[in-house]
């Protein structure tokens, strides 16, 4: 007979938005994380290259963006002894299909200023003179320490009680008079609320609970790791992006990480390169600049996962009582998880929420799919 467990919420998948929402719920909540991998943050959380940009994103997002800052300047110190965010800069950059659109760009940011080519090039000198047509930049980009992020969350959460189980694949769900019952292959879990944070698998998840899934698109997003050109040092360089999302280029110490910016449609599944999609993202970033790629150092690629409407969903299931969605960030999970392990550890724990993140509840609730 299997082991018996019985919790106040079950927390499926233990990324950066299951960490983070039990993390925020357990000073008053009994809390378990299931995680169907050997270690948390496996799959899209522990290959983020992430950064936080506050134009980044629809106008919910910028709105989570908004609501995140100071959640990550005004950090608890116990948990993070060391700063979240490190000063990057972010620097956008159009051949002359893309004028138009970065002007459009500079209209619409906060905080975005046009700069000369000759500007651009100053910033970041391999970029061709013959390519770059238009430039826009955003001072307030800053790095964010994922790994730290993740870890001090954790850390909380077992401070509190929390358990993490991984290796618990979910193979069987029923709602019984005690609430949820969750079978994984040797364990049982007895819960009131369970929160799909599940990623890449949350429509999947939300099968087994007999939810109706809602269209999430699991795509895929690839990186090359190339050495930094010689005779260039490349620790003062901002983010490089294409206004189009071609391409960017995020230095980081003696290297340079390189994407294609592909959003590949693709099944739940632990990704991998796709050779042909890095070569064509790489001959696009060399038409750029002024250095050839000679070597790729390494290479990875993650799953960012998005909803039809690229905004994430937070909110219970209108149809099935004690489900509660939190899945859909895609590439802006790890920037707004502040606010939305906030927000989310209100609605569950039957709180107002904060009024900076009130106004975008409509848009985020599973319900506008319906």
């Amino acid at each position: 007979m299997s082991e018996i467990i019985e919790m106040d919420v079950l927390v499926i998948g233990a990324g950066i938005a299951g960490v983070g929402v039990a993390a925020a719920l357990a000073d008053t909540h009994r809390v378990v994380i299931l995680e169907r991998e050997s270690q948390p943050g496996y799959h899209s959380t522990g290959r983020s290259a992430a950064i936080f940009l506050p134009n980044y994103g629809n106008a919910v997002i910028r709105g989570l963006n908004r609501a995140s800052a100071p959640l990550f300047a005004d950090r608890d110190t116990s948990l993070f002894p060391d700063p979240l965010l490190t000063q990057r800069g972010s620097l956008t950059v159009a051949d002359e299909n893309g004028v138009e659109a970065c002007a459009q760009f500079v209209r619409d940011g906060t905080g975005v200023e046009a700069i000369s080519v000759d500007g651009a090039l100053s910033m970041v000198p391999i970029l061709s003179r013959d390519y770059v047509k238009a430039a826009a930049y955003q001072d307030d980009a800053q790095d964010i320490d994922v790994n730290a992020l993740h870890q001090g969350w954790m850390r909380k959460a077992t401070a509190l009680g929390v358990k993490l189980f991984t290796r618990q694949e979910v193979v069987r769900a029923e709602r019984a008079a005690a609430g949820w019952r969750v079978e994984t292959a040797d364990r049982t879990f007895i819960a009131e609320t369970v929160v799909n944070a599940s990623g890449a698998w949350a429509d999947v998840t939300a099968g087994l609970f007999g939810a109706t899934p809602l269209g999430l698109i699991p795509m895929r997003r690839s990186i090359a790791v190339l050495p930094a050109p010689d005779g260039y040092d490349t620790r003062g360089w901002p983010l490089v992006d294409e206004i189009n999302e071609t391409w960017y280029l995020k230095p980081d110490g003696g290297r340079m990480f390189v994407s294609p910016c592909d959003e590949t449609p693709v099944e739940p599944h632990d990704a991998y390169v796709d050779d042909m999609i890095l070569a064509e993202g790489l001959y696009r970033f060399e038409q750029a600049v002024t250095i050839p790629v000679t070597r790729v150092e390494s290479s990875w690629a993650g799953l960012r996962t998005f909803a039809l409407d690229r905004t994430p969903v937070a909110g219970f299931d209108s149809k099935v009582d004690g489900f509660f969605w939190l899945a859909g960030q895609g590439g802006y999970g790890i920037q707004t998880s502040p606010a939305l392990s906030a927000l989310a550890a209100a609605l569950i724990g039957g709180r107002d929420p904060d009024s900076t993140v009130e106004p975008l509840l409509a848009q985020l609730s599973p319900g506008r799919f319906v």
